[in-house]
């Protein structure tokens, strides 16, 4: 058989006749014509469109009011007659009574402008205008008169020339009905003034809920323009602040910032009582949080410096030639925190007693804890990631996984590159927080004060550092870098997302000078240099910073002219050396002693009343712990 159907073979032979054709030409000439006559009414409206729009501009220039008004209503006549499902048709007519509003508002603009500004006086052309255009200007009047009314309130503009505004605006008989509803409110508007201001700053600030709180009590004692306002006002930020807020909370309860997320949840409820998961928010918050108290006493503040992540790089050459008396191992640090932890001691913000709010003068603030805790600050020291350290089994840097976590890298004893959360303080703590969530108020982890010499958390972050660097790596027979301008970039980068994660997750960057220098034995000219040394190339990748742990705890008296200095720079929490817990607070600043723990002192320091160093002293360690 062929493969063609008969049908096929039917249509194939239609296509050669003639007819065909014919149809197709006429079917093309049909379509031409209809696409001409589109093209021709479209034409026309707009050509009537360009026709009128001059003539309402003439008639309003010379004055002719009631023609230009007639022009309109023509328009607006026809607009009207028509089915609301068959507005296309006059679309031309609606754009053109939307170009004639505009002339009218451009002129109700100028006018109202210059009333406000210079206190212009209507003339009698003014009135006329206002007047006989009526009907259009109706449409802008009352939301000026409004907006007159919500600059009053809001202490934008006085009541002098709110009076003025519409005693002017009388003068126009038939916009009256308009202006008088208003002028009468002008004195419970004025009643309202300081309180709608205080809740218009919350809201400028963004301080979404007090702003609420406020317009909402306003609110609840008013009425009239003040309270169409103020609920307004409440109805418009509830819809900013929805979203945005829930997932500000939702952050917190991931970071362990449950007290945060349960004061913020709370006033979420109020503001909106049904909603589901602003309670389930709130319920998860307070599962985490307990009864806290003001608390008065000492604060313990302990220090440490880098972990020993491998114990056979630190331990398998002669003691001699290593820092690892330094250095606490991963598993010490990790044993110390959790005997902390069952010791009653919580971590706490370091800037929990001080409030630098002012920059002149620093607040004493109480410190909150829950009830049965002993507060407690963890410091890193001089997390720079030096070469002469990495010989030691440390760390080299600080990397991000995958999941954008902080950990460490090192190299191990077979040469094998390491990366996990728990080679480094930073990680353990982290892993700790999150299997014991009550070791840390508020989601608070610790300081990490860090300097510049050599490198920054691990990475040459300026040309600076690469002579010190390649120094320090030929002194221990490693290979010197050849870094480019682009790789110290791409070195700046990596160090802020570090630090971006780092400040989410609960740590306070510090500095500890940028040469890790003797702050007490140097002079003025040394600290400046160091300092500005410290802001421009590692103060410009970790944002403000208001800590200063002094190197070796030489630190500097708060009324040494250099203390000054640093103060003026932004430095307010200063932290020296000492073992048993001490702070103080003096002129514009709070100073606390430190209490370093390492493997040297945990031989000969007390640390009972912290955690048992039996319990945890490593058995890889070259000298054995005393009995």
């Amino acid at each position: 058989m062929n493969k063609y159907s008969f049908d096929d073979m039917h249509s194939y032979d239609d296509a050669k006749h003639p007819l065909f054709y014919f149809g197709v030409l006429l079917l093309s000439v049909v379509i031409f014509v209809v696409s001409i006559g589109v093209m021709a009414v479209v034409y026309n409206r707009n050509q009537k469109s360009v026709s009128v729009i001059p003539g309402f501009k003439l008639a309003m220039d010379e004055g002719r009011y009631d023609d230009a008004l007639e022009m309109y209503r023509n328009l607006q006549d026809k607009v009207l007659a028509v089915d609301p499902s068959n507005t296309d048709s006059v679309q031309g007519d609606i754009n053109t009574m939307k170009e004639m509003e505009a002339v009218v508002k451009e002129r109700f603009d100028d006018l109202t402008s210059v009333m406000l500004s210079e206190r212009y006086a209507l003339t009698t052309s003014d009135i006329v205008f206002l007047s006989d255009m009526h009907e259009i200007v109706s449409y802008f009047m009352g939301d000026w008169l409004n907006k007159i009314c919500e600059d009053f309130l809001l202490g934008k503009i006085e009541k002098p020339d709110a009076v003025f505004i519409f005693n002017q605006m009388l003068s126009v008989e038939n916009l009256t009905y308009l202006v008088n509803p208003l002028l009468n409110e002008l004195d419970s508007i004025e009643r309202s003034r300081g309180n709608c201001e205080i809740a218009e700053r919350y809201y400028t600030d963004l301080d979404y809920i007090r702003a609420v709180q406020s317009y909402q009590s306003v609110a609840s004692s008013t009425s009239g323009f003040v309270y169409d306002f103020s609920i307004s006002r409440v109805n418009e930020i509830k819809e900013i602040m929805h979203q945005p807020m829930i997932d500000e909370g939702e952050h917190m309860l991931d970071r362990f910032q449950y007290y945060s997320a349960e004061e913020l949840f709370s006033d979420l409820a109020v503001i909106f009582p049904d909603d589901q998961r602003i309670n389930a928010d709130l319920l998860e918050a307070t599962a985490h949080t307990y009864e806290t108290r003001t608390y008065s006493g000492t604060v313990e503040v302990i220090c440490i410096r880098q972990l020993i992540a491998d114990n056979d790089v630190a331990f398998g050459v002669s003691h001699v030639e290593t820092n690892e008396d330094l250095f606490l191992t991963t598993s010490e640090f990790s044993s110390i925190i959790n005997q902390l932890y069952e010791n009653d001691y919580i971590l706490v913000d370091v800037e929990g007693l001080a409030d630098l709010s002012e920059e002149a003068f620093l607040l004493e603030k109480s410190l909150v804890v829950p009830v049965g805790k002993k507060p407690l600050i963890l410091v890193i020291e001089a997390l720079d990631y030096n070469v002469h350290n990495v010989a030691s089994g440390c760390c080299n840097r600080l990397v991000l996984n995958d999941q954008s976590q902080v950990c460490g890298e090192y190299t191990d004893s077979m040469g094998n590159i390491v990366v996990n959360r728990t080679s480094e303080a930073i990680g353990i703590l982290d892993e700790f927080v999150e299997q014991h969530p009550d070791f840390s108020y508020n989601g608070v982890k610790g300081v990490i004060s860090v300097c510049g010499y050599e490198a920054c958390l691990g990475y040459v972050v300026d040309a600076d550092e690469l002579d010190d660097r390649n120094q320090a790596l030929a002194s221990q027979g490693f290979a010197t870098l050849n870094i480019t301008d682009e790789e110290i970039e791409l070195n700046r980068t990596t160090v802020k997302n570090i630090v971006e994660v780092l400040k989410d997750t609960g740590w306070t960057l510090a500095s500890s000078t940028y040469g890790n220098i003797n702050a007490n034995s140097s002079d003025m000219e040394t600290i400046q240099a160091d300092t500005s040394k410290w802001i421009n190339q590692i103060g410009s990748l970790v944002g403000d910073v208001h800590v200063l742990v002094y190197p070796g705890g030489n630190y500097i008296s708060g009324t040494d002219e250099r203390a000054e200095y640093l103060k003026s720079l932004g430095f307010r929490i200063f932290m020296g050396m000492g073992a048993n817990p001490y702070y103080t607070y003096g002129r514009n600043y709070l100073y606390y002693d430190r209490n370093l723990i390492n493997a040297s002192l945990m031989r000969s320091r007390d640390y009972s009343d912290l955690f048992d160093v039996s319990l945890c002293y490593d058995e890889a360690r070259n000298t054995e712990l005393d009995n």
